[in-house]
């Protein structure tokens, strides 16, 4: 077994309970690669946390992304909603747009960056 590159480590994947989204930043500097992570039946998916509509995050507060009845990712600010598994925005001012999607590994019990995607942004 090799070793965990821990820089690009995101969350035990046992510490999300499915359909809980749940954020991160993974980097340092002006600009970190912040996201969030979906816990799927089956499968963990991440997109950037990032509006379609208005380039912002979609959380007002910690960990907050999802709708009042859980179903959907929403954007805080401007009411936009997102579907959990594929990001595709189903409602909202950016309706028929996607989240930016992060590719994503787990590894020895850990969520972490596949590599595509640069910790730095």
């Amino acid at each position: 077994m090799s070793e965990l590159d821990l820089e690009r480590a995101i969350c035990a994947a046992a510490d999300l309970k499915e359909g809980e989204c749940r954020g991160f930043t993974v980097g340092a500097g002006d600009w970190p690669l912040q996201g969030l992570v979906v816990k799927l039946p089956g499968r963990i998916v991440a997109f950037r946390n990032v509006c379609p509509h208005a380039g912002h995050p979609l959380n007002l507060r910690p960990n907050d992304f999802l709708s009042p009845d859980g179903m959907l990712i929403m954007c805080h600010s401007h009411g936009a909603l997102f579907e959990k598994s594929t990001g595709l925005c189903v409602a909202g001012p950016c309706q028929g747009r996607h989240l930016r999607p992060i590719a994503i590994e787990v590894a020895s019990g850990v969520v972490l960056l596949a590599g595509e995607d640069d910790p730095a942004g």
